[in-house]
């Protein structure tokens, strides 16, 4: 500080400086008065409003608010305590551009007087050692004030009255405490041992995700149920079930497409509001097809590889394994009357349901099994009267033709969504008056369109022509008895045979053949309506099955009740071979893969296999199929692709079995040819020289 008696030029300075900045204050108002003076207006527009001094007082005040303006304002939530859609008073105004999570602490949290002891103690365990105390600065070589130099000098003083001697006398302060600031250090670290690294990371955005679902509809009902209530809601139901099945009843076929093209059309809109059980059909099949493979895991096993070895000790006679059975609840006390294999999917099957007694009639069944699911059919299809006969088409496997007890046919598409037939007769466009025990699709007509045949115990064998919506009927033959009975006043009645059996010729189109309820074949042409080509006095009863050899056009054969099996020779009215089951039998047929092995069932369940290319005289495999006793097999079929048969008995059951080795011989073939298709020429001359022998025995001698 200066002496006391003397003035600083400090103190002067502030003094005259305060009497400029007046001086210049007072120089500003004098330009504003020469300004005012000079004349300067103030020009009023035209359009401004006129206000009194009321408003001109009045105060506008603006509210600056921290909304946000893309919030929205009608959010509307359901709420269950009052059971209404209400909106939300509090909408969320806050609007995040950026944020990031920091790691920083308040100095006088416990987490930061945590950490600080934490480096306390590291730098009590890490104290480095002392180093060389560093030189004092020239500041302090610097004399206190009041100190003169050499020769009683003292230090000339600035012009400026002594500020630049207290700047001087400032800095050695500000040294010394310089000096004692690097003695004030923070957390010492071991600067050998130490290393701070440092990373930042994506952070990655968050999401939300909200659904909102329809409130569940609730009713409120309140009622005094009483007798008489109670009684007239019960006469409402019953009424409402009488006219429904009524107006049901009296649907007729003519109309039945129309109300399917309606219920088409209507079923898209009925089934957008709730759940559509179609879209897991496809995938439920799937899954119940691989449980069904799991559980049957050994079966599929013996299907694919097992070989019975004990045929190397039987010589030429061979077993039938069994596999899967097949059985629906709903049809056990229906019998087998059809059995057919598609002729496209090996592993698909049809077997058609009803009963040939006369009085246990009732409804039938069309059922389609798999060999990948046998523990449900894989079509289902109730028809009002039972079913006698049905055919797979050859080229549209989809197509399936049926006939009835009633006398009636229909044709099935499996492709349709629907169970009634595409195609049904009536009484109306023809039909038969009595069961039509078989039926056969044939080669389309002149005009493209496919057709089928039937043959029925009323005597008469008809063409059926599929024609856009309906069945077009004709009349082929009809099966007149040459002998007739006399009428009482000597008339002859002309009586009618019974058809049971019909079959085409392989390779000859208008060539067919019919078998009667008495144990005739006739030889028919459809060229022919009046009178057969041939008879052949076949079997004492029933003719029950037709069958052409699959390789040879000439030979064909039969069963009958009468307990035979016949092979016969289109060009020979006497048979060729003739084998007796002792039992009546109820279907024979050829096997695809020789031309020399068939199979019979009969009516005490067994089943026979027959190889005439081994042995004439007696089948190779004489074997009980069924678990009771006195039950009755009435078809049989062999599988196209895979060594299997099926048969069905009385009881609606289907059972598969696998052919041993001795019952499916084949052929010594090249290597690399076993798994192609048998040779037809092969196969023929395979079965003449078997025949050899019975058409010519004059040349045995």
């Amino acid at each position: 500080m200066p002496p006391k008696g003397k003035p600083t030029k400090t103190g002067s300075t502030r003094r005259a400086n305060k009497t400029k900045k007046d001086d210049d204050e007072n120089t500003e108002w004098d330009m504003g008065d020469d300004l005012m003076a000079g004349g300067k207006q103030l020009v009023k527009p035209e359009d401004q409003l006129e206000l009194n001094e009321k408003q001109l007082k009045e105060e506008f005040t603006r509210i600056l608010t921290a909304n946000n303006p893309h919030a929205p304002q009608n959010i509307v939530r359901f709420s269950f305590k009052e059971g209404t859609f209400k909106q939300t008073s509090a909408v969320e105004q806050i609007a995040i551009h950026f944020a990031l999570d920091g790691n920083m602490l308040h100095k006088d949290s416990d987490e930061a007087r945590r950490q600080k002891a934490g480096g306390k103690s590291v730098e009590i365990e890490l104290e480095p050692e002392p180093e060389p105390e560093p030189e004092k600065p020239k500041a302090e070589a610097v004399k206190p004030e009041g100190e003169e130099g050499e020769g009683g000098e003292k230090p000339p003083e600035d012009e400026a009255g002594g500020e630049g001697g207290e700047e001087k006398k400032k800095e050695p302060e500000e040294e010394e405490e310089a000096a004692e600031a690097p003695k004030k250090k923070g957390t010492l670290r071991n600067q050998f041992n130490y290393s701070e690294r440092a990373s930042q990371t994506f952070n990655n955005p968050y999401r939300q995700r909200g659904t909102e679902t329809e409130p569940p509809p609730r009713a409120t009902f309140s009622a005094t149920a009483n007798q008489w209530m109670i009684f007239d809601a019960y006469q409402a139901d019953l009424l409402k079930a009488k006219l429904a099945k009524e107006k049901a009843s009296k649907s007729t076929s003519t109309f039945r497409k129309d109300d399917d093209k309606n219920r088409k059309k209507k079923l898209p809109t009925m089934e957008i509001g709730g759940d559509n059980i179609n879209r897991v059909v496809n995938a439920a099949k799937i899954l119940e097809r691989m449980v069904n493979q799991n559980t049957y895991d050994d079966i599929s096993q013996d299907f694919a590889y097992f070989e019975d070895a004990s045929d190397e000790f039987r010589d030429t006679e061979g077993t039938l394994l069994p596999l899967w059975k097949f059985s629906y609840d709903k049809a056990k006390r229906q019998s087998v009357t059809a059995l057919k294999w598609s002729p496209t999917y090996p592993d698909l099957f049809a077997v058609g349901l009803g009963s040939y007694e006369f009085l246990r009639q009732g409804t039938g069944m069309l059922l389609f099994y798999s060999l990948k699911n046998p523990t449900f059919p894989e079509h289902i299809y109730t028809t009002v009267s039972g079913i006698m006969s049905i055919d797979i088409h050859p080229d549209q496997p989809y197509l399936v033709a049926t006939g009835f007890y009633d006398g009636s046919v229909a044709v099935y598409n499996i492709l349709e969504k629907t169970s009634d037939p595409i195609f049904s007769s009536t009484a109306k466009s023809g039909k038969h008056t009595d069961p039509v025990f078989e039926v056969k699709w044939h080669g389309n007509d002149l005009d493209g369109n496919r057709n089928f045949f039937s043959a029925s115990a009323d005597g008469r064998v008809g063409c059926w022509t599929l024609v856009k919506d309906e069945l077009i009927f004709t009349e082929m033959i009809t099966l007149k008895i040459q002998s007739g009975a006399a009428g009482p006043d000597g008339t002859q009645l002309q009586i009618l045979g019974c058809a049971i059996s019909l079959a085409f010729h392989r390779d000859i189109d208008y060539l067919y053949l019919v078998g009667t309820e008495k144990g005739r074949i006739h030889k028919c042409s459809k060229a022919y309506s009046t009178h057969f080509l041939d008879t052949f006095m076949a079997h004492n009863m029933a003719v029950n099955t037709i069958s052409w050899n699959p390789f040879h056009a000439d030979i064909f054969i039969t069963c009958s009740a009468d307990w035979t099996v016949k092979i016969w020779d289109i060009n020979y009215t006497v048979p060729m071979f003739i084998f007796d089951l002792l039992s009546p039998v109820g279907d024979v047929a050829w096997a695809p893969y020789s031309s020399t092995v068939f199979a019979a069932v009969t009516n005490y369940g067994q089943c026979f296999v027959f190889d005439l290319n081994v042995n004439k005289y007696e089948a190779l495999c004489e074997q009980t199929v069924v678990q009771k006793k006195k039950t009755k097999m009435t078809h049989i079929a062999f599988n196209q692709k895979y060594r299997i048969i099926v048969v069905g008995d009385e009881r609606g059951h289907c059972s598969t079995l696998k052919l041993s080795p001795n019952l499916r011989k084949a052929p010594k073939r090249k290597k690399g040819e076993e798994n192609l298709p048998p040779d037809p020429n092969f196969e023929i001359n395979k079965l003449d020289k078997v025949l050899l022998a019975v058409r010519e025995p004059e040349k045995l001698v």
